[in-house]
């Protein structure tokens, strides 16, 4: 892997981007948690004409939760560009849209699953890869946007852009439901048949990446269904279905410590994976569905209210009765809205003082 952070190695044409775009699976170059290079797979997307002076915009995609095995790489489904939230709005607007998969996705794992500087590191890498990509044009002016997972992955661009890519121009922040407090979201959600599923795929990964005991946490039954899920994807409803069967044991027996906030790796390993406030010059857009079931509007609402404290311009987008799939889908239209007046250097609408 030669070449600095961010170059391409290969890549292969896709097809069907919508509006006559051109699409390429991307394998570029990034940097593993302890410093080595690593390869990451992804999708660029390129809009049709001529590119504007200056280079064309770059909106950096964050995907949610699809898996933790290679297999579960967005760029290798069926369905990547539907993946992709508001993808025809932004090609329509001639932005170049670049999404990674997070490395350990497409590429040898183990995936280090909402681990924050491994994701914000891929997504930088992502937009200088898009830099550097044969006929994109894309210049150092981008935005990053993500759901889920990906809102974590975008808060985390957000927090490593100056120091790992300071050449880059980080304009802001665009995320909908994303995993803030990793901790709260693991204790909330134990309950439920999706939250025993993020749970397991944490301990899953993190026992891999970080050597962390997974027999100190979970019970011996727990050990076969933890792995059996490790390697299902999570592609469509179907598959949240097939997930759910597969976990259903996990409600007889999980864990085997009352709170793993309180043990030692995992405990500071969630601190450490739990993303603290922006920089305060870095507007912000958050969405949030009213009905969301595994990332609480409460815990959306408390980091927002962090940020709004801490000088942020925060766009808050509260839509009731949505839920935590949905909602990436029905913000989308704002959230490009709003990318779009980033780009164009409009001040940045500011929520902090409204009820």
């Amino acid at each position: 892997m030669a070449g600095p952070p961010g170059t391409p190695i290969r890549w292969e044409p896709l097809d069907g981007a919508p509006l006559g775009a051109s699409a390429y699976r991307i394998l570029y170059r990034s940097t593993g948690l302890r410093g080595e290079p690593v390869a990451v797979s992804g999708v660029i997307v390129i809009p049709a004409g001529a590119a504007p002076d200056g280079g064309r915009p770059v909106v950096a995609w964050a995907h949610p939760t699809t898996g933790v095995v290679p297999r579960c790489a967005p760029s290798r489904a069926l369905l990547v560009f539907q993946m992709i939230q508001g993808l025809r709005s932004m090609v329509r607007r001639g932005y170049v849209v670049v999404a990674t998969d997070y490395p350990g996705l497409g590429t040898a794992g183990p995936h280090p699953y909402l681990v924050g500087t491994s994701a914000g590191r891929a997504v930088l890498d992502s937009v200088r890869a898009a830099q550097r990509f044969p006929g994109a044009a894309a210049g150092d002016r981008f935005v990053v946007w993500g759901h889920s997972q990906g809102g974590h992955a975008a808060l985390y661009t957000g927090l490593l852009a100056r120091d790992y890519a300071p050449e880059l121009r980080l304009l802001g922040v665009a995320a909908a439901a994303p995993a803030t407090e990793i901790g709260v979201l693991l204790d909330d959600d134990i309950g439920t048949p999706a939250g025993r599923n993020l749970t397991a795929m944490t301990l899953w990964s993190w026992a891999r990446v970080f050597d962390a005991p997974l027999e100190r946490v979970a019970t011996p039954q727990a050990m076969p269904v933890i792995d059996a899920l490790a390697q299902e994807c999570i592609e469509s409803p179907l598959d949240l279905l097939i997930r759910e069967r597969t976990a259903r044991p996990l409600g007889r027996s999980f864990l085997a410590v009352p709170d793993l906030t309180a043990v030692e790796p995992w405990r500071a390993l969630l601190a450490d994976n739990t993303p603290g406030t922006l920089p305060p010059d870095l507007p912000v857009f958050l969405a949030q569905g009213g009905a969301d079931a595994i990332v609480r509007p409460t815990v959306t609402a408390d980091y927002a209210r962090r940020l709004c404290r801490a000088g942020s311009a925060v766009r808050r987008l509260v839509l009731p009765g949505v839920g935590h799939g949905f909602i990436a889908t029905d913000s989308a239209v704002p959230a490009v809205d709003w990318m779009a007046d980033r780009f164009a250097g409009r001040p940045a609408p500011d929520d902090c003082g409204a009820p």
